[in-house]
């Protein structure tokens, strides 16, 4: 399983995994409880291989967030997103030192690593299972 078909969904809690597309909007998989949920086209959602981190030069994609957070913590989990802003700011500057502080906030911080400690124990965060899916993703442009 890869981060390419793994959704945010405003409102609700956690990530989802888009399963079937429906003719009015698709069914998606919750990788907190493993319950399945209908999603209308209304609905914000976000994939997050489409999700990128404003830096001072560039867009860094979230795949690449999470290659240097597991790169850090040798795939294992990140800092907890219940830390205090102050220390979730400093670890994250550790991570993507060059991240636009003005436009990047802590609550997308928190994000962040609640998504990657969600996506870490399922084998979705590794550095090897980013780079094979980052060559994939390269290979079809």
């Amino acid at each position: 399983m890869s981060i390419q078909k793994i959704l945010s969904i405003s409102g609700k809690p956690g990530l989802y995994e888009l399963k079937i597309q429906t003719r009015t909007g698709f069914v998606a998989e919750s990788l907190l409880d493993g319950k399945k949920i209908t999603v209308g086209m209304r609905s914000n959602v976000s994939l997050l291989s489409e999700i990128a981190i404003y830096t001072y030069s560039e867009e860094v994609r979230l795949s690449e967030v999470f290659k240097a957070i597991a790169t850090k913590e040798n795939d294992g989990l990140a800092l907890s997103h219940k830390e205090d802003d102050a220390k979730i700011r400093e670890y994250f500057r550790e991570v993507l030192p060059e991240f636009d502080e003005d436009r990047v906030y802590t609550s997308d911080i928190k994000k962040i690593l609640n998504w990657y400690n969600l996506l870490q124990p399922k084998g979705m965060v590794t550095v090897e299972a980013l780079t094979e899916e980052d060559s994939k993703e390269q290979a079809a442009e």
